[in-house]
């Protein structure tokens, strides 16, 4: 993209935007889960059911850790894609140079932080045994390796905030390659194991990084030179973003946390087939979890260039392709459930999860799908306190109750229709809310300032800040300064 460059979503078919980007999103997201799916599965034919059980509960840890690098990269999209809909083009790259060191910092912290923490961890998990020690050198290896994972995501956040959707594929895709050819070679032409899954894993996030950073910096010239001042100069506006941001994401794996505890009680077997089917969710959802990142640059761009009438039509889009997607991977899970426990070799209670979630559990993530993109437009347009407070309600009262009485009456099985249960009332709930802020955003401009009505959006803590963030944005001449969570008063 040259300076003169026109923002890409801006103009054309809204649903036209959200199809392809979701449809690039999705390939790129597969790359990753397929990764996970490979390891389980390679794993998985070493014959020890402690093996697939000690990956599961690595997983539940390092899905911790991506969350974190996925918020961050949520503020490099948002900062980016604003800036670009509204022509500032050179603000932009001194945000992506920015948004690169700002990742850096945040994952070296928290993996160098997690690494005392993980035996504590794992035994909070309902790890055990054996399958403790396994979990606990897994993540020993491929921890420290965090950074690399985050600056490929971080990336690939600012490749889809300039509308390069295809490319930042490439970078999840050459992730993917990588652990399809080397796994194999490791994990038993070496004879290393779990070992060997855990250096693949840090091979494949090395690669993350190379092909992301070549995209961004000699493609399509994205980064200004990295200075440590301008960074801590934009760290305030990251941080708006991000902090609310990752506390959203976090939620997820803190969530998944609490359900697999309250299936280890249930035992290995169980703990196996949840950890299938944490492997079989991203990928047969991956549109879903690709939605929420692939809306944002879309919302984003709009609202830099003040396009408030294409805000709500993104989010119709966004939820009739939800629900066209998640009822055509409902029908397969419900063909393929039998194949699947083959192929993964699980029995008894670990058989009953998985037939479980294909058969009742799946038809409810169209719920899920629209807390994603309701989460992504409070994150892109200025109200990510929102997108916290969903995600945490959704992880604590939407989890907690239901599952632990779901788990009473109907034990594992029970567990996962609890969850389903929680991420159905929030769903529904955080898009309702969504549609209201976007609605009221739009009803200020046709008004003006003279005669805007009063905002009856319901209040929570900090909420007004973010309400009167989105007054300034739309009462606001070009040199005043943008609202909370965009660049900053010192950007062009």
């Amino acid at each position: 993209m040259t300076a003169a460059a026109a923002p890409k979503f801006v103009a054309g078919s809204t649903m036209r935007h959200v199809v392809v980007m979701t449809a690039t999103g999705s390939l790129g997201l597969m790359a990753i889960f397929v990764v996970d799916f490979l390891d389980l599965f390679y794993i998985s034919l070493l014959g020890q059911q402690e093996l697939a059980a000690a990956i599961g509960y690595a997983g539940t840890i390092l899905f911790f850790m991506t969350s974190m690098c996925i918020g961050v990269s949520i503020a490099a999209t948002a900062l980016v894609s604003r800036a670009l809909g509204a022509s500032r083009r050179e603000e932009s790259r001194r945000l992506g140079a920015s948004s690169l060191l700002f990742m850096l910092a945040v994952a070296g912290l928290v993996s160098a932080a997690m690494l005392p923490l993980l035996t504590p961890i794992l035994s909070l998990l309902g790890a055990t045994g054996r399958t403790l020690d396994i979990a606990w050198r897994f993540l020993v290896i491929v921890t420290p390796s965090t950074p690399l994972l985050g600056l490929g995501m971080a990336a690939a956040g600012l490749l889809r905030a300039i509308g390069d959707a295809p490319r930042a594929m490439y970078i999840t895709l050459a992730g993917a390659v990588v652990t399809a050819l080397l796994d194999p070679l490791f994990i038993f032409v070496f004879g290393l194991g779990v070992d060997g899954a855990a250096i693949v894993s840090i091979l494949s996030r090395l690669t993350l990084a190379g092909v992301g950073l070549y995209g961004c910096i000699r493609i399509h010239d994205m980064l200004a030179r990295p200075n440590f001042a301008t960074a801590l100069r934009d760290t305030p506006a990251l941080a708006a973003i991000a902090v609310p941001a990752v506390l959203a994401n976090i939620a997820t794996p803190v969530a998944n946390a609490y359900v697999t505890a309250t299936i280890a009680r249930f035992g290995d077997s169980a703990v196996a087939g949840f950890a299938v089917i944490g492997r079989i969710v991203p990928l047969a959802f991956c549109a879903i979890f690709a939605l929420s990142g692939s809306v944002g640059p879309i919302l984003g761009q709009n609202l830099g260039a003040r396009r408030y009438d294409r805000l709500e039509r993104t989010l119709t889009d966004s939820l009739i392709f939800i629900l066209i997607y998640c009822a055509a991977i409902w029908l397969l899970l419900l063909l393929l459930q039998e194949p699947m426990v083959q192929m993964f070799g699980t029995s008894g209670a670990g058989a009953a999860l998985i037939r479980f979630f294909c058969r009742y559990v799946a038809g409810t993530f169209v719920f899920l799908g629209a807390l994603f993109v309701a989460n992504a437009a409070f994150n892109n347009l200025g109200f990510p306190t929102w997108s916290t407070l969903f995600n945490w309600g959704r992880a604590t009262l939407g989890t907690i109750p239901f599952v632990a009485i779901g788990a009473s009456y109907l034990g594992a099985e029970g567990a996962l229709a609890g969850q389903a249960a929680g991420q159905t009332m929030f769903g529904i709930a955080a898009m309702l809310v969504c549609y209201r802020v976007v609605r009221r955003m739009a009803s200020t401009v046709e008004a003006g300032p003279a005669e805007r009505p009063a905002l009856t959006v319901p209040a929570i803590p900090a909420f007004s800040d973010e309400v009167a963030a989105a007054i300034d944005l739309v009462d606001a001449p070009t040199e005043r300064r943008p609202p909370r969570g965009t660049a900053g008063a010192d950007g062009p």
